[in-house]
């Protein structure tokens, strides 16, 4: 799962839409661009003409299947009576909408995450033909009393993905997300139980004489391509936002700055207490043999992200054990904890004829209506502040949701678009930024000197931007 994910931001060097975690694709039963729009049903005052308007919802056919969609848009209609939702949900989305779209027949929503193969929404963003949503955030979420920004979790609105242009406008509203951070024996950290969870980078490595005291290692990672959340979470705890967006966008100086070497030291003691086996088994054969080392209660913590249960779900493990989740430790004592969060994106394009009709449905997808129909559908999940309360106290996925539900913060984003540069290779597994990591945790490699790296990497490709 985490190899899909690593492809599409080695492929667009931005943000990768979080397909981890998500069901199996089912089949779409529907014929391309042919599906039934779901009926209005019959309502208010006989007699009574309401305005008929149409809102075309078009999007993918994905890992969450259709169903969410297809009940989401009846439950508006019934709230909205004279409102037919057309919906269009492809597996080959990019090439249903093409045509359409070049012949100004564009959707009113659009449902297609950026880091897809077929670039559609980076196209769109580039040559401006996405609208400007800022407004929805101050809307009324239907049927509550709060905005749309406010039923928001902090974070999501505020990413180089939502708002492309620097602008401090947006226009890209996030949709299902997936969190990511430390995995661990929630059995080993109850009250009575060996260790204290960590609050801080320093509680955590005082954990390791303990550790070490009871046969087992602080530290491991399934390969380096796991570090891509870590990090990218660790800037943003460090440097806040600001910092963040700007290493994004490739601004050599903020990689050489106090608050990114801060960053690279704490990756780079971290790494010092691995598992002794773990760099040999950091590859695309042995990753799952790492995440065994957790089960086995042989380390202490591992980052990942929520389809690692899933993927673990039939190895051996300890007795007892039982799966724990947290976001990063704070860098210091009252400091933010943050955790990477993969989301998917929706948006309105330029010319659409129901752009107004379009944020209301965007507004109502906040809802915990529909957010809890969402979720029970489909499993996915929405990026608002009630979303583990759908959830019942036995579902595994209450633990990783409820993340932000305890103070954590979410970091999403990544790099920007930028032309390929011969020779360099910055932010896959294997490249410059992360794959470096197996280097410095074995002693080849300085801290200093894997910073230097990517300092000279990030250069190169802002140089070939144009910074």
């Amino acid at each position: 799962m985490k190899k899909i994910l690593t492809l599409l931001m080695m492929s667009v060097m931005a943000i990768s839409i979080s397909a981890c975690g998500q069901k199996a694709e089912t089949p779409g039963t529907e014929t391309p661009g042919t599906e039934t729009p779901v009926e209005t049903p019959a309502s208010g005052t006989e007699g009574e003409e309401k305005e008929e308007r149409t809102l075309k919802v078009a999007g993918l056919d994905g890992g969450y299947g259709t169903e969410h969609w297809k009940a989401v848009a009846e439950k508006f209609e019934d709230n909205n009576p004279g409102v037919t939702v057309e919906l269009t949900l492809e597996k080959n989305i990019e090439d249903v909408l093409r045509p359409q779209i070049q012949a100004m027949n564009v959707p009113d929503i659009m449902y297609v995450s950026v880091g897809r193969e077929g670039m559609m929404t980076e196209t769109l963003i580039k040559e401006k033909a996405v609208m400007d949503i800022t407004d929805l955030l101050s809307m009324e979420v239907p049927g509550e009393s709060v905005t749309v920004g406010e039923k928001i979790i902090p974070g999501f609105t505020d990413t180089l993905i939502t708002n492309p242009y620097g602008d401090g406008k947006t226009y890209l509203a996030p949709l299902f997300y997936g969190p990511t951070g430390l995995f661990y024996n929630k059995t080993l950290f109850k009250d009575g139980g060996a260790y204290k969870l960590p609050g801080t980078f320093d509680e955590l490595f005082a954990l390791n004489d303990s550790a070490k005291a009871n046969g087992s290692a602080l530290f491991t990672y399934p390969t380096t391509g796991y570090f891509d959340a870590f990090f990218y979470a660790l800037i943003n705890e460090v440097g806040g936002a600001e910092v963040f967006n700007k290493a994004m966008t490739f601004d050599a100086e903020t990689w050489k700055s106090p608050e990114m070497t801060k960053v690279f030291e704490l990756v780079g003691e971290l790494v010092k207490h691995n598992h002794v086996d773990t760099v040999a088994q950091a590859n695309n054969e042995g990753f799952t043999k790492n995440q065994q080392l957790v089960l086995d209660n042989k380390a202490l913590f591992i980052p990942n992200g929520t389809w690692l249960p899933g993927e673990m779900e039939k190895a051996p493990r300890a007795e007892g054990f039982e799966w724990g989740f947290s976001a990063l430790p704070a860098v210091e004592d009252g400091g933010d904890r943050y955790s990477y969060t993969f989301f998917e994106q929706m948006y309105i394009p330029a010319g659409a004829k129901e752009a107004d009709l379009a944020k209301e449905f965007m507004a109502y997808m906040y809802s915990d209506e529909a957010a809890k129909i969402i979720y029970e559908k489909s499993g996915a999940v929405m990026p608002v502040t009630t979303s583990s309360s759908f959830m019942p106290d036995n579902d595994p996925n209450k633990l990783y949701y409820s993340v932000y539900d305890d103070g954590a913060k979410a970091a999403m984003g990544g790099f920007q678009s930028a032309p390929a540069v011969e020779g360099v290779d910055l932010v896959s597994g294997t490249g410059i930024l992360f794959g470096t990591i197996n280097s410095v945790a074995t002693g080849d490699k300085t801290v200093a000197q894997w910073q230097a790296d990517v300092v000279e990497a990030v250069e190169k490709i802002s140089a070939a931007i144009g910074n």
